[in-house]
């Protein structure tokens, strides 16, 4: 009691007082002290206390100390005192003795203290800026006292702190805390923060605590790290676990290629620690949560499909294949291979490429096959194994027609030198270990799970018994196996072992007639199933007796009549004589009421605690629900309900493949509808960039027009001026200036005709191109149908445009003429100015030379405008050729909307005669619901035709 002398301010005389008294009298000094000091040491012998007095120092200190939480923010070592001594009063974490000592006491106090504190939710609140603070003594002892509320009334806490504003995400800030104590101590608090609730689990992954999380991993050192490691992974799987929104978000994020350098375990696998094999289990398990079975379908496929592509699958086979592994990594390592290639056709058809390092190398799946059917492996193992195969067969036709193709006499290797996956099988069927027939015969009915091919190529295996004796059938070598029972001496389960065959035979003759009427071409498998079924046997029997019955049933369900003494009516009433009908059914429902069966119904993966409790495979479970009302019902069925039966359903399938012939009939007529549309929306674009392109022709044309105005204008003044300068030549004499203006005049005069043949030139070239063009447009609207009266206008246009054209050239023929006159004039003056110029001969002669260049030049100007009429006669004849196959396409566009008309009346017809035939086929659906007859609805009935058609080829191929 030394330290009463500091609490109490020296030595006491008297008797020592108790220890209530002493924490009242502390509590006090803490309510009353005006002192910090004085306050802070009470506290801290508060602190001392509360562990030995954990009961008095919580009823009598807790308002005080959250009074000083609330108060005295500024004194961090009072602050933390005061949490110290919260955490210790409300944690149950306390010495291993004392816990042992009075368990319950502890556990009802920290549940009483924590309901205490957090009914004033401002508390909580309080505890959340006190874990803000930086100071260690404040935030470490603040995180532990929230982890152990969050511990002890989780749910209440939580609430509270997912409505506190930013809430969670101060709690997010101590994975960012450079100390390493509350930042793993922080991941503590995260972990029960995060549990099983999924509005708080979204908010912390959304706080990018993934990218936290794993870059904690990765600087702790993968699966070598220590148990900061084993701490993340758990709060990873907190996040993940049945929340599809964090799941999708950890995907999409690229977190999945994150967790590859997880399981680079190296080459030397020895020397595993116990921290290792925890970290990668939870790692293994963290891959499972991502690809479960129980996630939505597409994104459990969009997880596999991510892990292939980043090579994590490829790492977790290298781990399968090693040595050196321990056993319980390695069984967790092949469930997670399960469910990764589970249902995804990519992986499945990856893990068949998988060999194992061996000499020579052998495919993963035969090694694998080797251990489910050694009885000296562990029993988990095999269990795991068979769980791998099954998933490798999951939806995967091809995978489960390699294993079927191994058993079949051609692919099987005469050599003997491999041992293939088929041969496994059988060996495992026909062992004396018991769990070794079991799982053989599951994984084989895998191999036919939903796939009649293979039902009837498995018909085909022939097996040697013994030398000298001709093979029998596979078949044939299970019924054998079934009917002698308990005469083989077996290690294990005796029942186990038919439970095995019978589920494998029910599986493989369900749904295929041929494999019926193979099983009942034997003589001795009808008496051998009504002998089992009549028998009054032990509760251990009754799950074989009810599966007997359920293989009697499939017989009867699924029989096509084709053998006389085994025909549906004479199997029914061989049940009535020997069994009774409700006895039959009574065995039958043995099947569904077994505590096994449900355990198996609940989950895929095959989950057994022992080998005995290894009974039921989860995809059988299906088969039987699926089958035992059908069969109950078919039981009770006279000969004429039968018939009528067939005959309601041969009238139904007539029914059917009519309704699909019209069916057929009209999605071909919208399919050449659609395509009509089609068509028509191609065309109407086509029209819409030919009228663009004849607008764009049009612009053009006008500019050409207002330049060959322009240029008639000039030529006009230019003709006048030269007019006006021979008058004045005329009337005042001849002088050297005028002449030499005559010679410009001249020259310039010659360099516009040069012009006047270049515009002409362009017309020639502007006439070309409109005539290609046209033909153009000819082509298209010979293969259009919808711009037919877009043409004609444009050739409308063209026309009126080239009349125009014919205009203008006339009034520039005419113009030509007025200028050959006026050269006539010119060179009368020229003639009557000869006594004139005297010694000026030579400036005459060389005028005349100038007039006779021009009159020649004029002259081939005269021919162009010739050839360029001609050219307008030729195109006009082609426009009026256009103008008559305009008016043949549209006869033919007037033609085909007549056949559109007709299609469309044709379809209305078909539409009401379907409507005729489902009034037909409601008709018939409700006379066969007043039969009793199960009928499936209209959906399901659309989506089995194609299903329904090819059994009917394959019966028919088989008859």
């Amino acid at each position: 009691m030394s330290f009463l002398w500091g609490v109490m301010g020296g030595p006491s005389a008297g008797p020592q007082p108790s220890g209530a008294e002493t924490i009242q009298k502390l509590c006090d000094r803490v309510a009353s002290s005006t002192l910090l000091d004085d306050r802070r040491d009470a506290v801290r012998a508060l602190k001392s206390l509360s562990k030995k007095y954990r009961l008095e120092v919580g009823t009598q200190a807790m308002e005080h100390l959250i009074h000083v939480l609330q108060t005295d923010r500024s004194d961090s070592e009072i602050i933390g005192y005061a949490l110290d001594t919260l955490y210790n009063v409300i944690s149950n974490d306390l010495e291993e003795e004392e816990q042992e000592e009075n368990l319950t006491k502890v556990d009802d106090l920290g549940s009483q203290f924590t309901e205490i504190f957090i009914k004033q939710h401002e508390n909580v609140t309080l505890l959340l800026t006190l874990v803000e603070e930086f100071d260690f003594h404040v935030r470490w002892p603040g995180v532990k006292l929230l982890t152990s509320l969050l511990k002890q009334q989780g749910p209440q806490v939580q609430q509270i702190i997912l409505v506190s504003p930013m809430g969670v995400s101060r709690l997010m800030d101590l994975l960012a805390d450079s100390r390493e104590v509350i930042r793993n101590d922080g991941v503590l608090l995260l972990q029960q923060l995060t549990k099983s609730n999924a509005a708080i689990q979204k908010i912390v992954a959304f706080e990018n605590a993934f990218e936290r999380l794993l870059d904690i991993i990765t600087e702790e050192g993968n699966s070598d790290g220590g148990i900061v490691v084993e701490d993340c992974l758990l709060l990873l799987q907190n996040l993940l676990k049945n929340n599809n929104s964090n799941q999708n978000f950890f995907k999409e994020g690229s977190y999945i290629q994150r967790m590859k350098p997880w399981f680079e375990v190296g080459d030397d696998n020895c020397g595993w620690s116990a921290q290792k094999v925890t970290n990668l289990h939870l790692m293994l398990q963290l891959v499972r949560v991502l690809v479960s079975p129980t996630n939505p379908p597409g994104a459990t496929s969009s997880c596999q499909k991510a892990m292939f592509h980043c090579g994590l699958l490829q790492q977790l086979c290298t781990i399968l294949m090693a040595t050196g592994v321990p056993a319980d990594i390695l069984t967790e390592t092949i469930n997670t291979v399960s469910e990764v290639i589970r249902g995804c056709q990519m992986n499945q058809d990856y893990f068949a490429s998988v060999n194992a390092p061996s000499n020579p190398p052998r495919p993963a799946i035969v090694v694998l096959l080797m251990s489910m059917v050694n009885e000296r492996q562990p029993f988990v193992l095999r269990c795991a194994v068979l769980y791998c195969f099954q998933c490798f067969l999951y939806k995967n036709q091809k995978g489960q027609g390699e294993i079927v193709s191994t058993l079949l006499p051609s692919t099987i290797d005469a050599t003997g030198n491999s041992v293939s996956a088929g041969q496994l099988l059988c060996g495992g069927l026909f062992s004396t270990d018991s769990l070794s027939n079991w799982c053989a015969a599951v994984a084989l009915a895998h191999a036919l799970q939903e796939n009649a091919t293979l039902k009837e190529q498995l018909l085909r295996v022939q097996l040697a018994t013994s030398i000298g004796n001709p093979p029998v059938s596979l078949l044939q070598q299970c019924t054998n196996i079934l009917s002698q029972g308990d005469k083989i001496d077996r290690r294990g389960s005796k029942v186990q072992t038919r439970v095995g065959l019978l589920m494998l035979l029910c599986t493989w003759l369900s749904n295929c007639s041929i494999a019926v009427t193979h099983f009942l071409h034997n003589p001795a498998n009808i008496p051998f199933l009504t002998g089992q079924i009549a028998e009054n046997l032990g509760e251990e029997e009754q799950l074989v007796q009810g599966l007997c019955a359920l293989l009697l049933g499939i017989s009867i369900y699924y029989n096509d009549n084709s053998l006389e003494n085994y025909r549906k009516e004479k199997l029914k009433q061989l049940i009535e004589k020997r069994i009774g009908r409700e006895n039959f059914i009574e065995k039958l429902g043995f099947i569904s009421k077994h505590e096994l069966y449900s355990r198996a119904a609940q989950k895929p993966q095959p989950g057994f605690s022992s080998p005995e409790h290894m009974m039921f495979d989860h995809e059988f479970t299906k088969l039987v629900k699926e089958l035992e009302g059908v069969i109950s019902k078919a039981i009770y069925k006279s000969s004429e309900e039968d018939k009528k039966e067939e005959e309601v359903k041969k009238t139904l399938e007539q029914h059917d493949n009519i309704v699909t012939q019209y069916k057929k009939v009209i999605r071909e007529q919208d399919q050449e509808l659609e395509e009509l549309k089609q068509r028509v929306t191609t065309l109407m674009s086509q029209n819409e960039q030919l009228q663009a392109t004849v607008t764009q022709q049009v612009s053009q044309i006008q500019q050409h027009k207002d330049q060959y105005n322009l240029l008639k204008v000039q030529l006009g003044k230019d003709t006048q001026h030269h007019n006006s300068h021979g008058d004045t030549f005329q009337m005042n004499g001849i002088q050297t200036e005028e002449v030499s203006k005559l010679k410009e005049e001249l020259e310039e005069w010659k360099h516009k005709h040069e012009l006047l043949q270049g515009q002409i030139r362009e017309k020639d070239f502007l006439i070309e191109k409109l005539k290609s063009s046209q033909l153009e447009i000819g082509t298209t609207e010979l293969s259009s149908q919808s711009s037919r009266s877009g043409g004609l206008e444009h050739n409308n246009e063209l026309q009126k445009e080239l009349e125009m054209l014919r205009s203008q050239l006339q009034l520039q023929s005419a113009e030509i003429s007025q200028l050959l006159i006026e050269n006539q004039k010119l060179q009368v003056m020229n003639t009557a100015s000869d006594p004139v110029l005297g010694d000026s001969g030579a400036i005459v002669a060389k005028s005349s030379e100038l007039e006779g260049q021009l009159e020649q030049q004029i002259k081939e100007l005269k021919s162009e405008v010739k050839a360029l009429s001609e050219e307008k006669e030729s195109l006009k004849q082609h426009l009026d050729s256009s103008s008559s196959t305009v008016a043949i396409l549209q006869d033919e566009k007037i033609k085909l909307q007549q056949e559109v008309a007709e299609s469309k009346k044709e379809q209305d017809d078909l539409l009401v005669l379907l409507a005729d035939q489902d009034q037909k086929l409601s008709a018939l659906k409700i006379k066969l619901k007043d039969l009793g007859v199960p009928v499936e609805d209209e959906d399901d009935i659309e989506s089995g035709d194609q299903g329904d058609e090819d059994e009917d080829v394959d019966e028919e191929e088989q008859d």
